[in-house]
């Protein structure tokens, strides 16, 4: 690990589980416990705890938060309701993706941003120097820990130690509250495919709330690290950036051009750009490969065209758990249409283009 890794507050909980760990985005984070496909398994089937302590989290505040906001990211802030979340993005001038974004509205003046731990930092500069008078722009990172309890069953042990009719919260919305009996804001989103809730909290408060969730089911609720994580995401077809997403890319490529609102009144960061991009239509698309031997399509991976020609390129690949086949997102030029194969280490393996996401918890 370098010197200068950051640790979460539950670092020790970690070391206790016998994680392997693992440096990622600047910080010390837990790559598995075990088994990742048990992680990824308990997710699906009953609910996994894990440790998203390394996100950044930007406060926006002031009369001018909701116009600030609307003109710094390509989604409409203001519109939301007090206690309900978006998912949008922050956009380049050219309309490049520079992170994509949870913004929750957790009063009439306060807006909370929630960054990719990588880009946190660009996050910061750029809402600080797009935000205008009358909002206020604070890094509060360092004094917000967030745990997430993901999967079918995660609401029923939550209700367990809150007073929240956490099982009555929509998707995609938040409300303060507390949790084993410490203060957080309790919101109903995730990045596994699977309903769950994100908990935020003090820093000092993390291993507390932990240890009471993971209590909370008969035998003991299992920890999933950046593993299993991955590959749940994956199969709901949810982007990362830096693979799916960067800054080389625009809503649109990444088939997420509903986040981007042109009908919202006044300028935005990126509004001409991606206009253009609308009218022009992409110039390449997000597409879901199911390969057809057991060799696994990993990011960088060539897509080949039936000619041997390559086309595009996996940007995720991986075995699913759910399914039992590898899986892959790629980008292909506009107007490839397959059928396709993938260059796995110089051989070339067939691949069955498939709708995202590849799994569905409604289907």
């Amino acid at each position: 690990m370098s010197p200068t890794v950051q640790a979460t507050p539950l670092l020790t909980v970690h070391e206790r589980l016998g994680a392997t760990m693992t440096e990622f985005a600047g910080w010390r984070m837990p790559l598995r416990y075990g088994s990742e496909t048990a992680e990824h398994n308990a997710v699906r089937t009953n609910a996994a705890l894990f440790d998203l302590s390394h996100m950044g989290e930007i406060v926006v505040t002031g009369p001018g938060a909701g116009a600030a906001l609307d003109y710094a990211v390509c989604g409409w802030p203001s519109q939301l309701s007090v206690g309900r979340a978006r998912y949008t993005m922050l956009c380049a001038p050219d309309g490049g993706i520079l992170d994509d974004l949870i913004i929750y509205r957790q009063a009439a003046e306060r807006f909370l941003v929630v960054a990719n731990a990588a880009n946190a930092s660009v996050v910061l500069s750029e809402l600080t120097s797009r935000c205008a008078d009358g909002a206020v722009v604070t890094d509060e990172s360092e004094i917000t820990g967030l745990i997430s309890i993901q999967g079918p069953n995660g609401c029923g042990f939550l209700s367990t130690l809150t007073d929240l009719p956490v099982a009555s919260l929509p998707y995609y919305a938040g409300t303060y509250g507390t949790v084993a009996g410490r203060d957080a804001w309790i919101a109903r989103t995730g990045y596994t495919g699977e309903d769950g809730f994100e908990i935020f909290c003090a820093p000092d408060d993390c291993e507390p709330v932990w240890e009471a969730l993971a209590a909370s089911a008969p035998g003991g609720l299992p920890a999933a690290g950046l593993a299993a994580r991955d590959t749940l995401r994956l199969e709901a077809g949810m982007p990362l950036y830096g693979n799916e997403l960067g800054p080389d890319v625009t809503p649109y490529e990444a088939g997420l051009g509903r986040v981007v609102r042109l009908d919202k009144p006044g300028d935005f960061v990126g509004r001409a750009a991606l206009a253009a991009r609308a009218a022009e239509g992409p110039r390449r698309t997000l597409i879901g490969l199911l390969a057809r031997s057991r060799r696994v399509p990993r990011h960088g991976f060539a897509v080949l065209s039936d000619a041997g020609d390559q086309v595009g390129v996996v940007t995720s690949g991986a075995p699913s758990p759910t399914l039992g086949v590898p899986i892959a997102m790629a980008y292909v030029s506009g107007d490839s249409g397959g059928p396709f194969g993938i260059d796995v280490r110089g051989k070339t393996e067939p691949a069955e283009v498939t709708g995202l996401p590849f799994y569905d918890r409604r289907k």
